[in-house]
């Protein structure tokens, strides 16, 4: 009795000593986590006020958006890799493709440690048959519409666009689709499946360790690499009269065993669409993971030169500009670059790609006046700690700032799954001051809480830069960067 009884009075004290410590925690609590907690709500309020400082107009945007599309198969991927038994290898390697298990175990290592965002082709259809069967049965597994232009015309006609959507789809697929978008292209009765590997910031696979979120993408597919829409497509174009036309999803044909000659017709077909299109009418081309040379020299030659806008992120833009210069592709870049890293780059693309438009410009008045192209005068490039766009004094892309806060807050919004964006599960990653370029004695911006973002004028053109609140409650990376470039693009219509 003696001991029970003892026990009583601590009991009793105990909880008035815990409510107590709560109340000193409370009262105590760090001015420096105060600070930040206000910092994050005021560059949320300014990024939501730059939003909201322009709209969609009551008449809603026409966008045409192809090609292809697939049904996603999201997965944890370490939990995957442990359950169908790929055991991590003590020698990341890069592969142009994947052959068997052992190419997927390096190749996915290769990526998985720096975190950066990878897509390969499986040209072995039975082994990734069975990659599927195992994802299908892997507790959490999530089926979403996949492939780079369901995704954007699913993002714009959320965001207020009548959308045309180029692309071959099963019954099921179209009818999950917004009632604001149309499809152009053939029935069929199996949809190409991509499987999504997710991993997040801090994750362990062996001896490796994640530096950030993201995905490594595996698809073996047979109707995407043709553009079999691409026909039906060009036919409700002339009826629909966009305002906007992107292409995305030519990472398809990537490392795809055509036969002689297939790609180069698949590609000069759409670049006959791409040419024929009205002047008026802009044309954005979203840029992918490519690994083989020779698509991207082809899409340097029938795709980007009638491109006026280009999108891309941070591993995708060394690549194009790497190649640009005459060298060879780079596989894995920084995917936490600095900003003037990324501005530098930017300047160099633009640069580049102008002269090359300059130079056919000239040659075509000795070529029967044939168009050779348009001018490059929009660049938006999409990073986890940032948002940066150039857009040409005088251009047809309007609202600059108020778009790269759009593309700023569509990244937290998808990554998180969440339209209301909670602080609590958000950080800021960009540096509070940021150089301009990597030039000796250039400017330093600091990041202004009140006003995140960052526009100057150079040369012929407007810089904006936005900093990201950057998720830390995973729900999908997948498919963040074309939620992101779509959402950019709407105000600027």
């Amino acid at each position: 009795m003696m001991e029970g009884g003892s026990r009583l009075p601590w009991m009793k004290y105990g909880s008035v000593v815990s409510f107590f410590v709560v109340l000193l925690a409370i009262w105590f609590r760090s001015p420096q986590n105060t600070a930040l907690d206000d910092r994050l709500d005021t560059v949320l309020s300014s990024l939501l006020r730059a939003e909201r400082k322009v709209g969609v107009n009551n008449a809603r945007p026409r966008v045409a958006v192809g090609f292809g599309g697939c049904v996603d198969l999201i997965v944890d991927g370490v939990s995957f890799l442990n359950k169908i038994g790929v055991s991590h290898t003590d020698q990341p390697l890069h592969y142009d493709y994947l052959e068997n298990a052992e190419q997927l175990a390096q190749s996915f290592a290769y990526f998985f440690a720096p975190g950066a965002a990878a897509e390969r082709f499986m040209i072995n259809e039975t082994l990734f048959s069975e990659l599927v069967e195992g994802a299908r049965d892997l507790p959490g597994n999530r089926w979403s519409v996949g492939g780079n232009a369901p995704v954007m015309a699913g993002r714009m006609a959320t965001e207020g666009c009548d959308v045309l959507l180029g692309g071959s789809f099963s019954t099921d697929f179209t009818e999950v689709l917004s009632q604001h978008i149309t499809v152009a292209g053939k029935v069929i009765e199996e949809p190409d499946i991509h499987l999504i590997l997710e991993y997040s910031s801090g994750a362990s696979w062996g001896t490796y360790t994640s530096r950030r979120a993201n995905r490594y993408i595996i698809h073996s597919d047979a109707h995407n690499p043709y553009l079999d829409s691409l026909e039906e497509f060009a036919e409700k174009l002339k009826d629909f009269k966009p305002d906007l036309l992107v292409v995305g999803g030519l990472q398809m044909m990537d490392n795809f065993p055509f036969n002689s000659g297939e790609r180069e017709a698949v590609l000069s077909r759409l670049a006959d669409l791409l040419t024929t299109s009205s002047p008026q009418i802009g044309i954005h081309f979203e840029m992918a993971s490519f690994v083989d040379e020779n698509i991207v020299d082809d899409l340097l030659h029938y795709v980007i030169p009638h491109a006026d806008s280009l999108g891309m992120n941070e591993q995708e833009l060394p690549n194009l500009l790497s190649l640009l210069k005459g060298s060879n592709i780079t596989v894995l870049s920084d995917p936490n670059p600095r900003v003037a890293t990324v501005l530098d780059q930017m300047r160099e693309v633009y640069r580049i790609l102008n002269q090359r438009y300059k130079a056919a410009s000239s040659g075509s008045e000795t070529n029967h006046g044939k168009s050779k192209g348009k001018p490059l005068t929009r660049l938006h490039v999409h990073t986890l700690a940032f948002q940066a766009m150039i857009v040409t004094h005088g251009s047809q892309w309007k609202n600059t700032m108020s778009a790269t806060a759009k593309a700023s807050l569509t990244a937290n919004r998808h990554v998180c799954g969440s339209n209301d964006i909670d602080l609590s599960k958000a950080r800021l990653i960009m540096d509070d001051s940021f150089s301009v370029s990597h030039r000796e004695g250039s400017q330093r911006i600091p990041l202004q809480e009140t006003r995140p973002v960052s526009c100057w004028n150079e040369d012929d053109y407007q810089i904006c830069v936005a900093p990201v609140l950057v998720c830390t409650d995973v729900y999908q990376t997948a498919g963040g960067g074309d939620n992101v470039s779509a959402a950019g693009l709407v105000l600027q219509i």
